[in-house]
């Protein structure tokens, strides 16, 4: 908001710095200046008031306030007229008041026999200064109190006000008014307005009506000076989508108490430009606003500031601040709140403003003196986490998918309804089982982004649920969700665990087994191997796998989860042209088993050589049972083998494909020779051999 440096200048006793100086001054005490521009003869500052103060602290009064606390200096008291009414010869205003909750005050002062002139030059420069253009005397002078005061005034044409009436009510939708400015609005309900007899005449605290505007021609005036429901007029700007300088002043709300003064102000401003004799005052105030009071303890505020605040130092500021304080005891102050403070109502908020007026930057910079003791570490949390952020580097992308399936999608994947658990009152038919896998989501994930990209890497750490033993039927209630049942004597309805899969586009089951083996590499797990899948009962529930690209991913004697193809009739089904292939963990065992500490082995500082061995084996031989010789015979000169080609075509013998692996020699003592690799490379050939079916190529 914009506020002249001359007229806060005005309004406090002795001299204030500089306009730059003084910013600097309010920047670190009261609000931050935004920006000083030179207009003419004075200095305008554009001063960020923040919403809790903006129902003091809109007006010049208001940051004048301000700086004669900062500079401790006094506040001039504003020059004022009592107001006493004459006999006049019009009558006077009939009010009703329809909605009192929303007025919580309403003074006017009607006036007879008025001048409408031009204002004078310093009133004119004075608005224009800060963005108002000058109307004539009555209209500037309303806007100059309001910017003054912090209380918005309005003028009222009193002969163009049918029957002499003014009823303020809430509109009706349908309801039209042109305001000041010639715009037309049609209005919603609930918007705050006055009518005379029988037509609208103000849109309450925003603009007032063209049908009552004060022009050359006006004798007698209706002065008001009311005080609204901010939260109503704050409902009307957004309906309206129409907002001026007065409404952003009601918006935040003021002191109810201001309008008599403001009145007085303006009085005291007619006489000189204006004249005009009051003939008729209106004040309805049916709850009055008072002091409150709040017990300050001296040894809170020291508490809470961190330093020490002499009592008569605390007393000087807050006395400046406009507060009336009493000593109670040696340590308690009773401090009267002025009415104009809303943002005050408990002691901490009366230490703020003693730390701000005193200098926040006074406060040194102290660590804390008690002891930080760091919170217990969340093993899910850390596990979690860990895993997620070893996929994601993998080039995975975290996916997150609802905790329910409908039947459509419980059918694709091969899912007997009647396994799963149903929701009695689901919010809808999407929403009906709770999911017994993250896999049905994620091919619906990969079935959507197919259309856009060509490789997809997603994975879902979540919760699966499963009906458990004992059961007597599989539904439960929304407001459950698995925890307990309604009505029912068994309170295990559901059981939880927590899953982790994922999925990779494309023909890309050996890929996705390096995925996994560096995954649980990273995580500490050793002993790992693949089996072939064999469905139980439980699993069979959900048969999707491709029997031929399948396999359990085993930890020694546990199988922790599932590798493999989808069939290719699930795909089908979901319109997805490429092979997926899928993890499926059971996150729950792998943390039990994982370990957060990892034994590292230096590199050795020794050649590496690499040899090569093909192989044609039979169709049905797994590329695991050839590992286990090859590793068995070469011991721990082998440190690696890496199966770079699988191959069947006509041109091998019936029944047969080829295998061809990467065996990689290192010694960690010394450099192995070309004779020594040959001698274990012939002690593998010879054992690969002994197996009659099985044919190393030469």
């Amino acid at each position: 908001m914009l506020f002249s440096y001359k007229w806060l200048e005005s309004l406090i006793e002795g001299k204030i710095p500089k306009p730059q100086k003084l910013a600097e001054l309010l920047t670190m005490h009261s609000f931050e200046v935004e920006e000083i521009e030179k207009r003419g003869q004075d200095f305008v500052l554009d001063i960020a008031v923040l919403p809790d103060r903006g129902s003091d602290c809109l007006s010049h009064l208001g940051i004048a306030r301000e700086i004669s606390a900062i500079l401790r200096k006094k506040l001039k008291e504003l020059k004022r007229e009592k107001l006493k009414t004459i006999k006049g010869k019009i009558k006077p205003i009939k009010l009703k008041i329809g909605c009192p909750r929303l007025v919580s005050r309403y003074s006017a002062i009607v006036l007879e026999n008025v001048k409408i002139a031009s204002s004078p030059r310093w009133l004119r420069e004075r608005l224009k200064s800060l963005g108002l253009r000058s109307v004539n005397n009555v209209v500037d002078l309303t806007n100059f109190i309001m910017l003054e005061t912090g209380q918005p005034l309005h003028a009222f044409d009193y002969d163009k006000i049918k029957g002499q009436k003014i009823i303020i009510r809430l509109s009706k939708k349908g309801e039209k008014l042109i305001t000041l400015d010639d715009k037309k609005h049609t209005l919603d309900k609930d918007i705050l307005v006055i009518e005379d007899q029988n037509r609208l005449i103000d849109l309450v605290g925003i603009m007032g009506g063209k049908n009552s505007e004060v022009d050359f021609k006006t004798k007698n005036i209706v002065l008001q000076a009311g005080n609204f429901d901010r939260w109503t007029i704050y409902q009307g700007i957004k309906k309206l989508n129409f907002s001026t300088q007065a409404a952003n002043i009601y918006i935040h709300g003021f002191d109810p108490n201001l309008s008599i003064l403001a009145l007085e102000r303006i009085h005291y401003l007619f006489k000189k430009l204006s004249q005009g004799q009051i003939v008729q005052i209106i004040d309805v105030y049916p709850k009055k606003v008072k002091l409150s009071k709040i017990k300050l303890d001296l040894k809170h505020v020291e508490n809470l500031l961190g330093i020490k605040i002499s009592a008569n130092e605390i007393k000087n500021i807050l006395t400046h601040l406009h507060f009336n304080v009493t000593r109670k005891s040696k340590v308690i102050l009773e401090v009267k709140v002025p009415t104009w403070r809303l943002d005050i109502s408990i002691s901490e908020d009366l230490i703020e403003e003693i730390g701000r007026i005193s200098g926040f930057q006074k406060i040194p910079s102290l660590f804390p003196t008690v002891a930080l003791i760091p919170p217990q570490k969340n093993l899910n949390i850390f596990w979690e986490n860990l895993n997620k952020d070893i996929l994601k580097e993998a080039g995975f992308s975290e996916v997150y998918n609802s905790s329910f399936i409908n039947k459509k999608e419980a059918e694709i994947s091969n899912f007997k309804l009647t396994k799963l658990i149903e929701v009695k009152n689901p919010t809808s038919l999407d929403y009906q089982y709770l999911r017994p896998s993250l896999i049905p989501k994620l091919l619906i994930n990969a079935r959507d982004n197919l259309k856009n990209f060509q490789d997809i890497r997603i994975f879902e750490l979540g919760k699966v649920f499963k009906e458990k033993s004992g059961s007597r039927r599989n539904s439960i209630s929304s407001k459950t969700l698995g925890y307990r049942s309604g009505g029912r004597k068994d309170k295990s309805l559901a059981g939880e665990k927590r899953m982790l899969s994922g999925l990779i586009s494309g023909d890309s089951f050996y890929e996705l087994k390096g995925v996994i083996d560096l995954f649980l590499e990273k995580l500490g797990i050793v002993d790992v191997y693949y089996d072939n899948f064999q469905p139980t009962p439980e699993t069979s529930e959900m048969m999707i796998w491709n029997l031929q690209k399948c396999a359990e991913i085993k930890i020694g004697n546990s199988e922790v989860g599932f590798l493999g193809e989808i069939k290719s009739d699930i795909l089908r089904k979901l319109k997805i042209k490429e092979k997926i292939i899928v993890f499926d963990l059971d996150f729950e065992k792998l943390q039990k088993l994982a370990d957060e500490q990892h034994e590292y082995r230096p590199i050795s500082q020794y050649p590496a050589a690499i040899r090569d061995i093909a192989l044609l084996v039979p169709r049905e031989v797994r590329v695991a049972d050839v590992l286990n010789v090859i590793e068995r015979v070469g011991g721990g000169t082998i440190i690696d083998v890496d199966l770079f080609d699988i191959y069947e075509g006509e041109e091998l013998p019936m029944g047969k494909k080829n295998l061809a692996f990467h065996l990689i020699y290192q010694a960690e003592n010394k450099t192995l020779s070309s004779k020594e690799i040959d001698a274990i490379q012939k002690k593998i050939i010879k054992a690969l051999e002994k197996n009659r079916e099985w044919e190393v190529r030469r």
